[in-house]
């Protein structure tokens, strides 16, 4: 990984590390299942890793087209341009394509497979609200994203999920009940089924938590960058409050980069102990607040 001077969070490093590793653990469990089973495994793999790695190839273009964005220039940007150049030689980091998507939906979004093919997207709607300072503090947010390759994390992150899906769907295809005269078959479908349900619902709460994690670790490194993390602090009450505002409807168009958005286009507060709170893809509004409040206090601000 390029050197750069967003700072590491060890403590959520940690927890990142430890997650992965557990998603590690399920993948070679699922391998070694499948195969004591008779299942075609590798071609399982194979295709789950092709489905990925496009996923992950074409990112910023998928990213861009959902969103509608498009790139923009110095000249069509200027301000916006600006924010990003002083950031990327303050992190001490190639600048990534910038882009603006034209929705009332506050929120911005960082992906690109590699640090020279990023993109960093905001909305009209977020360049409407934040003043200069809250914007640097979001784009300091997205470009850690982008200096710590967090769109190749999450993609990694959600292979085994991808594979449970694929089994579920080829074991139906593939006529392991074409003999319903076969008890065996019969089982032995019942077992993939099962198993590859078991294996879609853990990858799932995973991949959920390392998001919660990353989010967390962005705040953190974009506002320890910029030294100001009441102006990230402020952003966040600004858009989480606006976004209670904007019509459903347009909040579902921010749904295809919403693992990657700034804040969650839906969704509940996080208040309470629910299952919101552990499925959601971003931490709830207060304890990000909080992370930052000890970001401010670290740096005696």
């Amino acid at each position: 990984m390029a050197k750069n001077r967003y700072a590491p969070d060890s403590g959520l490093t940690r927890r990142m590390v430890g997650t992965m590793s557990g998603l590690v653990v399920l993948y070679v469990v699922v391998a070694v299942v499948l195969v004591a089973l008779g299942f075609n495994a590798i071609w399982v793999l194979l295709i789950s890793g092709g489905l990925l790695w496009g996923q992950w190839y074409f990112s910023d273009s998928i990213a861009l087209s959902s969103m509608r964005a498009v790139v923009v220039t110095p000249e069509q940007a200027p301000q916006l341009h600006g924010i990003v150049d002083r950031l990327c030689i303050l992190a001490d980091m190639p600048k990534p394509r910038v882009a603006i998507a034209d929705t009332d939906v506050p929120n911005a979004f960082a992906t690109g497979r590699t640090q020279k093919r990023a993109v960093v997207c905001v909305t009209t709607g977020l360049l409407r609200r934040l003043d200069p300072e809250e914007l640097e503090a979001v784009m300091s947010h997205e470009l850690s994203h982008v200096a710590h390759r967090d769109v190749t994390v999450m993609t990694v992150a959600s292979f085994a999920a991808v594979v449970a899906g694929i089994t579920v769907r080829t074991a139906m295809w593939g006529g392991l009940m074409r003999d319903r005269r076969d008890q065996n078959a019969a089982l032995v479908f019942l077992a993939v089924v099962v198993i590859s349900i078991l294996v879609y619902v853990v990858s799932f709460l995973l991949t959920r938590a390392l998001s919660r994690y990353r989010e967390l670790a962005a705040d953190r490194a974009g506002a320890m960058l910029t030294g100001n993390p009441s102006a990230l602090a402020r952003a966040l009450q600004k858009i989480s409050g606006d976004v209670a505002k904007i019509p459903t409807a347009d909040l579902r168009a921010m749904e295809p980069v919403s693992s990657f958005a700034f804040a969650p286009a839906l969704g509940g507060k996080g208040e309470g102990m629910d299952l919101a709170k552990i499925f959601a893809t971003h931490p709830p509004l207060e304890k990000r607040l909080a992370n930052l409040a000890k970001v401010a206090n670290e740096l005696g601000t």
